[in-house]
């Protein structure tokens, strides 16, 4: 049994990660084991979440599972787990109390947890104690371990928890059952030196380590042979890729190098304004195939918030820096991150972020009333809001982020974009797909049409999607 350490999860060395590409492997004595059987795995939290499921769907279904999305139906059920924010704890414990019902009445069904939440202590010990029908625990550093863990488990019959708190290595070849046939996830970095003092992700998924650029770029290549479309590029802080490499390579290499493959689009998530250099602006606006749409967490307008939070910029760089891409990429869409009545927060402070907001009009964001994660700095600082403050900041900040977000949509009224078809509708009649600049956008069209990229005529705005119809091209 290996238990989450967080004075381990905090150490940072000089020591450079591995680079390990044959340590996947299932025994012999697993590669059966789920024959006439179902996984079921429910993804909490972020990109980088939704592609580690895609990996332990495939390592599952190298042991012969297959997939269902019917939570009765499942022989194992897995939750990925996400720790950014207490929304996300109580979720998943509420959803493992579906899970304890189901398997009261079937009890061959495997139980697991895995993820972010899995590197946490208090997670771990309350488990151990409190949800000891739970099968299995698993954490971000050895999820290419589950065969073993799950072997373990089975051999045991007992409760197998097996989580690393460590700095962390890259590890390749690790399979991938991918959601989509036209849209990827690319891993280029994982990990986080940054040290936000709200953020628990520092010490869930290790330390900054980046990919060599000949693995994410055959990656890619592979991607265009399989006629994929679109590519996201992940990272915790995707701006600094290549810091750790000691090969004068960032992401504006990486980005140009990836423009090259041919892939029709480029995304990447997530941006820290700290490391968004001038060259990685250069690249974007000199290739047509990465996308115009840049995530730019803000967080806070205020720079005594700013600085409590450990963010290493101020107001003023911001905005400036939002500016340039606005100079340079002039039809790119900003979207934000920002969290309300973090710990100190006045209503001055308060005011410099609606002031960010008005000065930005960003094309959406993501507001949050500040969550204490357990372990992080943040944690210990005094909050002498009430709830219904918290709420009310909340309340104002969304009031403002929509009405812009609905005049960002406004101009695409009557206009003609390209939208990458990639799912149904849940308007009848419809397929979904997205702009290059991120917009939702629904179009009546024949399901032979998913997976192309093709043009629309913006019809009708709303405030989170568009609707449109097909342009036939002369």
């Amino acid at each position: 049994m290996n238990l989450p350490d967080l004075k381990e999860a905090k150490i940072r060395t000089n020591k450079k990660s591995r680079i390990i590409k044959d340590d996947y492997k299932v025994p012999n004595e697993m590669k059966n084991i789920g024959k006439n059987k179902k996984y079921y795995i429910k993804t909490y939290g972020c990109q980088m979440n939704v592609h580690d499921s895609e990996n332990i769907s495939a390592i599952l279904e190298d042991m012969g599972y297959v997939k269902t999305e019917d939570l009765k139906d499942a022989d194992i059920i897995l939750l990925n787990t996400c720790a950014i924010r207490e929304n996300a704890h109580n979720k998943m414990f509420g959803f493992l109390g579906r899970v304890k019902h189901l398997k009261e009445t079937k009890k061959d069904i495997i139980c697991g947890i895995c993820g972010c939440m899995a590197q946490e202590e208090n997670v771990v010990e309350s488990i151990k104690n409190k949800y000891k029908w739970v099968d299995i625990v698993f954490g971000t550093h050895n999820l290419h371990k589950l065969p073993n863990i799950l072997k373990e488990s089975i051999d045991k019959q007992k409760q197998e928890i097996d989580v690393v708190s460590i700095e962390g290595d890259i590890y390749e070849n690790i399979p991938v059952k991918r959601d989509s046939k036209y849209k990827a996830w690319v891993n280029i970095m994982l990990g986080c030196d940054k040290f936000c003092t709200y953020c628990i992700v520092p010490y869930t998924r290790g330390k900054q380590r980046s990919r060599m650029p000949i693995d994410i770029i055959n990656e890619v290549k592979d991607l265009v042979k399989d006629n994929y479309k679109e590519v996201t590029l992940l990272g915790q802080n995707v701006n600094a890729y290549g810091k750790d490499l000691n090969i004068d390579y960032t992401m504006g290499d990486l980005l140009e190098d990836v423009a090259k493959t041919g892939i029709d689009r480029i995304r990447f998530v997530t941006s820290h304004p700290w490391d968004f250099d001038d060259k990685m602006i250069e690249i974007i606006a000199k290739y047509d195939n990465i996308m115009p749409y840049i995530h730019l967490p803000l967080q806070s307008g205020s720079d005594r918030i700013l600085k409590l939070m450990g963010r290493r910029y101020t107001k003023e760089k911001y905005i400036n820096l939002f500016n340039k891409i606005k100079e340079y990429i002039p039809n790119a869409a900003i979207t934000t991150d920002i969290i309300v009545a973090f710990p100190g927060e006045t209503e001055d402070d308060f005011k410099d972020t609606l002031d960010v907001v008005k000065t930005c009009k960003f094309d959406s964001a993501f507001t949050f009333i500040y969550s204490p994660r357990e372990g992080t700095p943040a944690a210990r600082m005094e909050n002498t809001l009430t709830e219904e403050e918290k709420n009310n900041r909340l309340y104002e900040l969304n009031e403002l982020v929509n009405k812009y977000a609905n005049e960002a949509n406004q101009k695409y009224l009557n206009k003609i974009v390209p939208v990458l078809l990639e799912d149904i509708s849940e308007k009848e009649g419809n397929l979904m797909g997205y702009t290059d600049t991120m917009k939702l956008v629904n179009v009546e069209a024949p399901k032979s049409y998913l997976g192309k990229i093709v043009n629309v005529k913006i019809t009708d705005i709303k405030t989170w999607s568009l609707d449109g119809e097909l342009v036939e091209k002369n």
